[in-house]
């Protein structure tokens, strides 16, 4: 009776804490009259996803279990933080599915050129290609071709295409193919077949770079597997654990979880490449005399 108590003064206490934290952020001042807004816990917490909120009950409950069978408090806190933390900690980044999107963008421009060469006109040869556009940028493609047929001006509608792929190389395609339907000139198959050469090969350089990534990655997951496996063995080694269940060493195995946390968080920091800036930006729209200028610079850099 005595450890359920506890574990129910522990679980207020943080419960407390949470919402001693939620309480004393600043909110915006809300007028007087006006429509009533939801309040900005609930909004954050529905942008959370479901699995994550299921995660966390789960962990949550998981916790309190722990803490009434063993008595460590600091397993309500850290139980849900490693069920909800670890996954995304230790899963790859989204730079997996990036070099996928840049491999199906060289080869539609590969393809884009190849019907250019049959001499039709831009704006038909984007059409032509929709069909067979890789799945990985298929949406963006579907939604360029749908604003041509809306009878929007091909520049626009290129500028909102290098938007929806949002990447500094869907910037260059997007450049290139905005001076090919301003000066309507010969020879843009040729150039677009160059660039799709370009695309690939940074495509291929990315691949190396993200494989030298994954192996930190690999490591430390395989170390935190083993971490838990030898914690959960030892668990029931009461005699090695029983330092651990007084209150200064629940102290001390919440500072240690903490810093491997931390440690994790500073791997997958290293581990995360930055974007290359873009340089076609909803901000700063080339246009008119000054636009050609701005739309060779980013392709020459």
């Amino acid at each position: 009776m005595t450890g359920l108590l506890a574990a129910l003064a522990g679980a207020l206490i943080a419960a407390g804490l949470l919402g001693l934290v939620f309480a004393l952020r600043p909110q915006p001042v809300e007028p007087a009259t006006g429509p009533r807004r939801t309040p900005t816990l609930l909004l954050r917490l529905r942008t959370i996803p479901l699995r994550t909120r299921l995660l966390a009950l789960a962990g949550m409950a998981a916790g309190i279990l722990v803490a009434v069978l063993s008595g460590w408090l600091v397993a309500i806190v850290a139980i849900p933080l490693a069920v909800v933390g670890l996954p995304a900690l230790l899963r790859a980044p989204a730079e997996t599915a990036q070099i996928e999107r840049l491999e199906a963008l060289a080869e539609w421009t590969r393809n884009l050129a190849g019907v250019l060469t049959v001499g039709v006109g831009l704006e038909q040869a984007l059409v032509a290609t929709l069909r067979s556009t890789p799945e990985p940028i298929k949406p963006e493609v579907s939604s360029l071709v749908a604003r041509l047929r809306a009878r929007w001006s091909t520049e626009a509608a290129l500028l909102q295409f290098a938007d929806e792929l949002d990447d500094a190389t869907g910037d260059l395609v997007a450049a290139y193919l905005i001076l090919g339907a301003r000066r309507r000139g010969a020879g843009l198959a040729s150039v677009l077949q160059g660039l799709a050469e370009s695309v690939a090969e940074d495509v291929t350089a990315r691949r190396k770079i993200e494989a030298d990534r994954a192996k930190p990655r690999a490591t430390a997951r395989n170390v935190t597997l083993i971490t838990l496996g030898v914690l959960t063995l030892l668990a029931f080694n009461g005699q090695f654990m029983a330092p651990y269940g007084t209150p200064l060493g629940q102290a001390i195995l919440a500072v240690l979880l903490a810093a491997y946390a931390g440690t994790l968080a500073w791997l997958r920091r290293m581990s995360v490449g930055e974007p290359l800036p873009r340089f076609l930006t909803s901000q700063d729209r080339p246009t008119d005399a000054d636009s050609d200028r701005a739309l060779e610079a980013g392709v020459r850099s």
